[in-house]
């Protein structure tokens, strides 16, 4: 694994869908904790509030993540799906480190041909294993992880068709595509959330508790559901050092002035 100082030049950008300041700003305190770095070496741009993203905004970063969503179905169009879209093309044409984490997993699935669909059925909230195919035992994000471990899940969307040229990494037994990674490309997805472990789920369940938890004793449910897990909070920081600073010989560029906020500025 890179040694940390190879971590410390990291500049990440963190692309939000949030409709709560209180969630947008807990996300971002969730990926700076779990990823290591300092705070300044996050930007952040929330697509909700301004939907206008264009390729040149996510130029001079190495790497670009895209969070979860809330209320926002990847099934349904919104003023920022088209901008988005075009983005992720050109992430991909790039080669240029992208993650997305739930709602941005299913995103980068769908922009690059492969299907979601809402299923209640197959809804996942609260700590549950995955397991990985042999292709996610190779891969550089995920090898060395035990075959199976635990995950912090919350979604009522999944994707039921990768795109051609991705990969799948993880399954669980109630979803397929739990992870995947273009072939040729540092581009991946993960439908669990690399950002929280057992206390932080509760904090953001707490936010959306009128919505998805109004149910008699769904909170009280979701609690029994949720248990910590070792490998999971390791996984952003992974993803980080073996994927980004691995491929981050060449310089990027730097971070021009494109309407993105920086954290602490």
């Amino acid at each position: 694994m890179p040694a940390e100082d190879s971590l410390a030049g990291l500049k990440i950008l963190l692309l939000q869908i949030r409709d709560e300041p209180e969630v947008e700003r807990q996300e971002q305190d969730c990926f700076i904790h779990f990823s290591g770095l300092a705070p300044e070496q996050f930007s952040f741009r929330n697509i909700v509030d301004r939907p206008d993203v264009a390729p040149r905004d996510v130029q001079g970063f190495d790497a670009v993540i895209i969070g979860g969503a809330g209320a926002h179905s990847v099934t349904e169009e919104y003023a920022f799906t088209a901008p988005l879209v075009k983005v992720v093309d050109q992430l991909v044409a790039a080669r240029q480190p992208l993650f997305g984490s739930c709602w941005g997993h299913q995103f980068i699935a769908k922009a690059l041909g492969g299907a979601v669909v809402t299923d209640l059925e197959r809804k996942e909230l609260g700590t549950f294993d995955i397991e990985l195919t042999p292709a996610g035992e190779t891969d550089p994000w995920l090898a060395g992880l035990p075959r199976r471990f635990g995950v912090q899940l919350g979604h009522h969307d999944r994707v039921v068709r990768l795109p051609e040229m991705a990969v799948e990494l993880a399954a669980s037994a109630l979803c397929p595509n739990q992870a995947f990674r273009l072939a040729d490309a540092p581009v991946y997805g993960a439908q669990f959330h690399v950002e929280l472990d057992r206390e932080r789920m509760l904090d953001r369940a707490n936010v959306y508790r009128e919505e998805y938890l109004a149910d008699h004793g769904a909170m009280e449910s979701l609690e029994q559901a949720l248990r910590p897990s070792r490998e999971s909070a390791t996984l952003l920081r992974r993803f980080l050092a073996r994927v980004v600073a691995a491929g981050a010989s060449g310089a990027m560029g730097t971070t021009g002035a494109n309407g993105v906020s920086r954290a602490g500025g």
